[in-house]
């Protein structure tokens, strides 16, 4: 049997922004500034944050993820949307159809998101020639054995491809806690 391993990070609750939305919240014109890389070529922790507003409670200094993107997002784990008082559904990123709205609030504005607010659904990225490589496609739903003290087995990971993609897995924090994951692991795919 072929083994095929992924690294596996702990993706902390973030925004992504659309322009529109990042100029509201920061001025016009406004561009982000990267504070360090992150492990999808192209993507990076933002220097800036925004507070996330449901009714009286709120969660501060919550991360942007850039670059900017057609539309925003706030991507929390289940933990962090009870917090707020609501559990929105689990999505794939990006997929915002039936999601919950949110209010952003910045240094110069604040924005109400209409939709948008999702638990990630975990994913594992690939570019086609890993795909390849480890027989997978696009789409596909997988299962993941995560080893180590806390081992356990992840199901319903779905398969990203695309050529930008770097192979990783990511998963929330609620997960990631689950795992014994703090920052960084690897799992076996399991088909």
């Amino acid at each position: 049997m072929n083994i095929i391993r992924v690294p596996v990070e702990v993706s902390a609750r973030h925004v992504h922004l659309s322009q529109k939305d990042l100029e509201r919240l920061f001025g016009k014109g406004y561009h982000l500034h990267a504070d360090h890389p992150l492990s999808q070529p192209g993507q990076f922790a933002a220097r800036e944050t925004v507070s996330v507003i449901k009714g009286k409670k709120k969660l501060e200094h919550m991360r942007i993820v850039g670059p900017v993107r057609p539309n925003s997002q706030v991507e929390l784990a289940r933990t962090d949307a009870l917090h707020l008082g609501f559990d929105p559904q689990v999505h794939v990123s990006g997929s915002l159809a039936h999601t919950p709205s949110i209010v952003l609030k910045g240094p110069r504005g604040s924005v109400k998101l209409l939709k948008g607010v999702i638990i990630p659904q975990r994913h594992i990225h690939a570019s086609p020639l890993a795909a390849k490589k480890a027989g997978l496609k696009d789409r596909a739903i997988v299962s993941l054995k995560l080893e180590g003290p806390r081992a356990l087995t992840f199901h319903n990971v779905i398969v990203r491809v695309h050529p930008t993609f770097s192979w990783h897995c990511h998963i929330d924090t609620d997960e990631g806690n689950a795992a014994g994951i703090k920052r960084k692991g690897s799992a076996v795919i399991v088909k």
